[in-house]
């Protein structure tokens, strides 16, 4: 039903903008989060069976997660567990609230069931998720919490501007994921490079000490990496999250390479590309940071699911979760619901 009658009518809403869509969508999940029950009711149908899975000291129901991205303001996050999400990252967030770049910034590649998106980041700010997640109260399922720099911060403060939004939003997430690795603020992703994070991780991990012996608990804390790192560069990074005690990689964030939509007249717009055509490289990467770490590294694997087979073959390739954005957009619950019940 969902490919038959309601992804027309979404493709359609605000004269194909994709956004128009992705916001029409948001609300609807807000609304359906609201009645009473439907979360609970759509979990058994959509959802896991099964004791759960623990993952760098986090018990998740269901091992298929929503990826940043789809929610970053977290206004839906009552009604995402009816559609079989296990666990939920909200964000990218930033220290200060920003409307992103200008519009139009999202495209539907529907022949290579892809999204070009250059959102840059749009989000209320640290700030105000704190206080819509005070307002939720307990959830029910680990909730990740993506930060990242804003746009307005010099890179030299970057540093700062990430431990405010960990300092704001810690009691919150179960774990948090820095996002280093968007190719949508620029100068963003040189704080990939070892240098720049090893001070960065060093300042979350003295903060997150900091608010732990406060009382608040320790959290986990993962990097998200982009898929466009050469394997050295990876293994650099890899060893200073490894030094600093990192919980865990997610592989991996969109990709700026073009040559899986050949000649597509959408190809040239600039930002990051998600969907099918990532689904090879982010299984590489996935493989890759297993086989270095020994699967010492727990891996949240990430990009190209929009089949239970591209899901199985992060697993295999060694991802403990899996996260899906790109997917529901062009294939609806249904493929939560069957990658749910592929899982053994």
């Amino acid at each position: 039903m969902y490919r038959r009658v309601v992804r027309p009518v979404l493709y359609k809403l605000g004269n194909g903008d994709a956004e128009v869509a992705h916001e029409q969508t948001l609300k609807g999940m807000r609304l359906l989060g609201r009645i009473p029950g439907a979360s609970a009711l759509g979990s058994r149908v959509y959802g896991a069976s099964g004791e759960g899975h623990s993952v760098f000291g986090v018990r998740f129901p269901s091992r298929v997660g929503l990826a940043a991205g789809m929610d970053k303001n977290g206004i839906a996050l009552r009604a995402w567990p009816a559609i079989g999400f296990g666990f939920v990252e909200v964000g990218t967030v930033t220290a200060h609230p920003q409307p992103g770049n200008p519009r139009p910034r999202l495209f539907r590649l529907v022949e290579h069931e892809a999204v070009i998106n250059r959102m840059g980041f749009n989000n209320l700010g640290s700030e105000a998720l704190a206080h819509r997640l005070a307002a939720y109260g307990p959830l029910g399922y680990p909730l990740g919490i993506s930060i990242g720099k804003s746009k307005v911060t010099p890179l030299d403060d970057a540093v700062e501007d990430y431990v405010t939004s960990l300092r704001r939003l810690y009691r919150y997430g179960d774990y948090f994921a820095v996002n280093v690795s968007s190719p949508n603020t620029p100068g963003l992703r040189s704080l990939q490079d070892a240098g720049h994070l090893r001070e960065l991780l060093a300042a979350l991990h003295t903060e997150a000490a900091s608010l732990t012996v406060a009382g608040l608990g320790p959290k986990p804390i993962l990097v998200k990496i982009a898929p466009d790192l050469t394997t050295s560069a990876i293994d650099e990074l890899l060893q200073v999250c490894t030094d600093l005690g990192v919980a865990g990689i997610i592989a991996t964030n969109t990709t700026i390479d073009r040559t899986g939509v050949p000649d597509h007249p959408l190809a040239h717009e600039t930002g990051g590309l998600s969907g099918r055509p990532l689904a090879e490289i982010a299984a590489k990467t996935v493989a890759h940071i297993h086989n270095q770490t020994g699967g010492a590294v727990p891996v949240i694997g990430v990009g190209g699911i929009v089949d239970p087979s591209d899901a199985a073959r992060l697993f295999d390739a060694g991802a403990s979760l899996v996260q899906v954005y790109t997917g529901l957009i062009y294939r609806g619950p249904g493929l939560i619901r069957a990658i749910n019940r592929s899982l053994p």
